[in-house]
């Protein structure tokens, strides 16, 4: 990941309710949530979650996909994955393992997982 991806990611996270939708998504699995069912759990008005879920669309860190008449998000495990990696990758003099940090582990029956070394 560049500089400037990683960026433009933390910058469309660095926002309370944004943050929120992406954590919420990433709970959900890789099934997602319609647009709709996201703004009602987060107590958000519908125009104002669109303008989040555009930010976090255009960041690369969710993803959309159409089912009948809603629009259902995603996160994008692959891009955070590669946030994560781009942050840590020098960690510890390049040894994250020194420091009790594991790469994300995604299982499809049990969702994404972090797993600290130690």
């Amino acid at each position: 990941m560049k500089s400037s991806s990683a960026l433009n990611a933390l910058g469309a996270l660095a926002q309370e309710s944004r943050l929120a939708v992406f954590r919420l998504l990433v709970r959900q699995g890789p099934e997602g949530l319609a647009a709709g069912a996201i703004a009602r759990r987060l107590k958000v008005p519908a125009a104002t979650m669109s303008f989040h879920l555009s930010q976090l669309s255009r960041a690369g860190l969710i993803t959309s996909r159409r089912e009948s008449r809603s629009i259902i998000y995603s996160a994008d495990f692959d891009r955070m994955q590669a946030l994560v990696d781009f942050l840590t990758e020098n960690c510890c003099q390049g040894q994250p393992e020194a420091c009790g940090i594991a790469p994300c582990d995604v299982d499809d029956a049990d969702g994404p997982e972090h797993r600290a070394v130690g």
